[in-house]
């Protein structure tokens, strides 16, 4: 049993995980454009944007996953590996450039050589744009060895689809810390990824790229984090879980190329947990 699994396996037994009865009591209704803030609409919207990135925007909720987590204009944001794709910097970035502050922690020196070239691309997307991102810090991310932000300084820290990657290096308690560490006390900590089969151990979906929804929580707030809240907002209940290369038979990825793509394109992005942590 993984370091990870007996974590899981413990944190079950405890009374602070909650059932799914009570996880889906905590999940507040999708936003309406009604309660979606302007500003933050208006960067959703812009035209700046990449093509390729608003055309992720059906599977990936922006408007709605911001709101659940509650940024606004004035906060400071940290986003982890936001990398040269950048969907959620091209959306933070300038919702945060007048009144708060968007960090983004990207790769240090002991990356591999393709992450550094990302990290690299990343900085180059940056600096082409100084009216767009010529606000946001860069600061390094590796486990705990980095300050990913002043300590206590930051409101949020969010994190998109890098818990099972970090599981998969026995990187996350590391990460953990550092997250902890960095945020301001009763600040958040939002967390999207691939969900996970609850009738398959983590163990046995590790090589999928999914992660169970329960194994996060449990492990996440082990850390020191309280769940505050969950959000259907990117669920997607044709993925099966059951594809051929993991999450990366899906889109974008592909991973398969030209074999049963059409069957792929057709589910569409991943079924993905978002949730709502608080530094306790």
């Amino acid at each position: 049993m993984s370091t990870q699994e007996s974590i899981f396996s413990a944190a079950l037994s405890r009374r602070t995980l909650l059932s799914g009865a009570a996880a889906l009591a905590l999940a507040p209704p999708l936003a309406r454009a009604a309660d979606v803030n302007p500003r933050l609409a208006a960067c959703i919207a812009s035209d700046r944007r990449s093509p390729g990135n608003r055309a992720r925007d059906v599977w990936r909720k922006p408007a709605e996953v911001i709101s659940f987590f509650g940024v606004a204009p004035h906060h400071t944001v940290v986003e982890v590996l936001p990398g040269s794709a950048g969907y959620w910097t091209e959306i933070l970035a300038p919702y945060l450039k007048d009144e708060g502050r968007y960090i983004a922690a990207g790769r240090d020196e002991e990356a591999p050589a393709n992450y550094l070239e990302d990290h690299a691309k990343m900085l180059a997307k940056y600096a082409a744009a100084p009216d767009l991102y010529g606000a946001v810090a860069v600061t390094k991310f590796n486990a705990d060895k980095h300050e990913i932000a002043p300590p206590g300084g930051a409101d949020f820290v969010l994190t998109f689809r890098n818990l099972h990657n970090w599981l998969d290096r026995n990187e996350i308690d590391g990460a953990l810390r550092a997250f902890h560490k960095a945020l301001k006390p009763g600040g958040v900590l939002g967390v999207a990824d691939h969900r996970g089969r609850n009738d398959v151990s983590q163990a046995d979906q590790m090589r999928t790229g999914y992660v169970r929804q329960d194994f996060a929580v449990a492990l996440i707030e082990k850390a020191g984090f309280r769940l505050a809240g969950t959000s259907e907002a990117k669920a997607n209940p044709k993925d099966t879980k059951d594809h051929a290369d993991g999450v990366w038979s899906l889109p974008p990825s592909y991973r398969g190329g030209d074999k049963d793509r059409a069957k792929y394109q057709a589910i569409g992005e991943s079924d993905r947990f978002v949730l709502k942590f608080q530094k306790a």
